[in-house]
């Protein structure tokens, strides 16, 4: 009953979205995708968020969304969120289409993504749990609208490489890109530099008198052999930080997920 409560709550909050006037709630054109029942935000920081939403959201196609929520019943945040997206049905371009969900439960402190559609194949469990991993500080620190803006900027950022693709790998990194161009740049400089110099021709036989110059004395002499003994330790701990998977609506809709704590 209690779940039902709070999901009503938020349905209630999109209808009061979409009558308000526009210059209060929304930009005109922005459609409602941030539902802070918990109250974490301020209504200025709610509009931000919204209106970077339904831009960022806009050049991938997908709903980048944000619920809170006080407590959910008996703590099933999956199940909760999986249900209102059966219920209200998002999607960029269709009912029940591309979504990305961003669930926070402010009593157990739990942070859960789920990712529908084309969110699924390009944000799929593993992005997903990178995503969480990079927002859950700032939730832990109450710095909510900073760990939403992370999670918008971050899911889109996701979303613009292949599947089976680390996005965080080193190499897509800019600054690495720029370093490497200028090393490459630098070594290619320096090897024209040497090249344009001449040759040097002198060396250590030049001025060396080969009838007089040899060997007075050669010696080896062996001291003692030492070896060293280092035990190898291995990592038996199987701390736990969260979950991730992906699952079945109640309405047949196929996810990915990641759920944790902050």
């Amino acid at each position: 009953m209690r779940r039902r409560y709070a999901l009503w709550t938020v349905l209630f909050l999109l209808t009061v979205n979409l009558i308000a006037p526009s210059g209060i709630v929304k930009a005109a054109d922005d459609k409602p995708l941030i539902f802070d029942e918990a109250n974490l935000l301020s209504p200025e920081e709610r509009n931000e968020l919204n209106a970077m939403a339904n831009e960022y959201g806009a050049e991938r196609e997908t709903d980048f969304m944000i619920l809170t929520a006080n407590r959910v019943e008996n703590d099933e945040v999956e199940a909760w969120t999986e249900n209102f997206y059966d219920e209200y049905a998002p999607g960029y371009d269709r009912r029940h289409g591309n979504t990305v969900i961003l669930t926070i439960v402010l009593d157990t402190h739990d942070v859960h993504l789920e990712g529908y559609y084309k969110a699924e194949k390009y944000l799929d469990s593993g992005r997903l749990t990178k995503i969480r991993s990079k927002i859950t500080p700032d939730l832990s620190s109450g710095n909510y609208k900073q760990a939403f803006e992370k999670y918008i900027k971050t899911a889109h950022r996701y979303m613009g490489f292949e599947p089976d693709v680390n996005p965080d790998n080193i190499i897509f990194n800019l600054w690495f890109q720029l370093g490497t161009a200028a090393a490459i740049g630098a070594i290619a400089v320096g090897i024209m530099a040497y090249r344009s110099g001449g040759r040097v021709t002198v060396n250590s036989r030049t001025y060396e008198d080969a009838s007089t110059s040899g060997i007075l004395n050669q010696q080896d002499r062996y001291i003692r052999t030492t070896v060293t003994k280092r035990k190898i330790e291995r990592n038996t701990s199987s701390g736990s930080g969260g979950g991730g998977g992906g699952g079945v609506t109640g309405g047949g809709h196929s996810h990915s997920s990641s759920s944790g704590k902050f």
